[in-house]
């Protein structure tokens, strides 16, 4: 551990109560994509309390606070804040039950099911730290609070809104994510972590008449079913069995009754993809498959094809990855790993993009690791541990938090530190 580490990390023992109660209250008051008012005030507030120079409102909630401390490498350390429409089942005393009035008017449960209260708590202790240890480091140090990662929009949101302007150019991007990991594990990785992800909605016209009489109709119900039968041969008989890659078709939706064939019908599909070429092959072979299947059906339409959202791959920069993971195997000792190709997608990476500077993205655990290392040993990590988006996912507290300020301050200490 470096002197500037063992120095800024001091601070955390007389946090800790703190940052557990700040996680607790952004459990407890979780708020979907661009509707994070609460938590962006929260946010703001605590970094003008350390002497931040705070901007929010970026692209409706985003939140920036810049911690200038003489001449240096600028450092921005990037946390999302938004929750999803989940309904929580982990009976904790802090989960959040009741429902929210979404943008179409209809009640949604909303909790933190991915971590980003997590995120935020994390983050915001490390700002603390960096402003009570200033003697330790030189440099400046971005603190932002990104909202809207789950819809994919967020970070653009950000940057349409002007954020490369209303900060210091970063020398290096930040981030982490607790992950389905035992707690007190920190993972990196060089090169593909996060893949691309790409959601399409596809509808198929047909023409409907009475179910008693399918010889005057196109069934878009066969086409449909067809087409997603089919799109299973794209990965493992398209690409190589060494390239990774998801085509996972989640929605099908078509008809009103039984005894009705309707004229069209729609499916809704992901796709998740570490590299562009893969990402291109994949998206062009869905492209012929759809098309040729409706021609073979007699389709009297041609299908519409739409990309509902999409995430960028997260790649981390060689460089600065490398040295993230020997500061932290320097800290952490046999709790900092290299870590898996992960499945799930993120836009932060269009941050460090808009701003022409590199970054690295790791993970840390956030599972009891006592019912962890049960489930591994019973071979049932799949069925016995909460992933991310599941309705019981709950970091526990510690040593998540503990893990999650040391990742972030010794990361930007690998920079700052004097």
């Amino acid at each position: 551990m470096s002197d500037s580490d063992r120095t800024v990390l001091a601070g955390l023992q007389s946090i800790r109560s703190d940052l557990e109660d700040l996680y607790k209250d952004l459990r407890r008051n979780p708020e979907l994509g661009l509707r994070e008012h609460r938590t962006a005030k929260r946010a703001s507030a605590a970094l003008r309390g350390f002497g931040y120079e705070v901007t929010g409102g970026i692209g409706g909630t985003g939140v920036i606070g810049v911690l200038a401390n003489g001449e240096g490498p600028v450092v921005m350390v990037r946390a999302d804040m938004d929750a999803l429409p989940v309904r929580e089942q982990t009976a904790l005393p802090y989960a959040y039950t009741l429902t929210v009035t979404g943008e179409d008017g209809t009640e949604q449960p909303v909790m933190h099911a991915c971590g980003h209260d997590v995120h935020v708590a994390c983050l915001i202790g490390c700002a603390r730290l960096m402003a009570q240890a200033k003697d330790a480091w030189r440099g400046t140090f971005v603190a932002l609070f990104q909202p809207s990662k789950e819809n994919g929009d967020g970070a653009h949101a950000m940057i349409n809104d002007g954020l490369t302007s209303k900060t210091p150019r970063p020398d290096v991007v930040l981030a982490q994510h607790v992950l389905p990991y035992p707690a007190g594990y920190v993972g990196t990785r060089c090169g593909p972590f996060l893949p691309a992800a790409d959601s399409l909605r596809i509808t198929v016209h047909g023409r409907g008449v009475h179910g008693s009489m399918p010889q005057a109709a196109v069934d878009p119900v066969v086409m449909a079913a067809m087409i997603v039968v089919r799109l299973q041969t794209i990965v493992s008989r398209e690409l190589a069995a060494t390239t990774p890659a998801v085509v996972t078709v989640g929605s099908i939706h078509a008809g009103t009754g039984p005894n009705v064939i309707p004229d069209s019908a729609v499916i809704q599909l992901n796709v998740r993809t570490y590299d562009d070429a893969s990402r291109t092959h994949v998206l062009n072979a869905i492209e012929r498959i759809v098309k040729a299947e409706c021609e073979a059906s007699r389709s009297p339409k041609a299908p519409r094809i739409e990309k509902i959202t999409s995430f960028p791959p997260t790649v981390n920069e060689e460089a600065p990855t490398r040295r993230v993971a020997k500061a932290f195997a320097a800290h952490f000792g046999d709790d900092a790993h290299t870590i898996d190709l992960q499945t799930a997608s993120e836009d932060m990476s269009e941050i460090p993009k808009a701003f022409g500077a590199p970054f690295t993205y790791w993970g840390i655990g956030g599972i009891d690791p006592g019912l962890y290392a049960q489930a591994a040993e019973n071979g049932r990590i799949a069925q016995d541990i909460p992933v991310n988006h599941s309705p019981t996912f709950a970091p526990v507290t510690q040593p998540t938090l503990d893990t999650g300020v040391s990742a972030l301050t010794v990361a930007a200490l690998a920079w700052l530190g004097t």
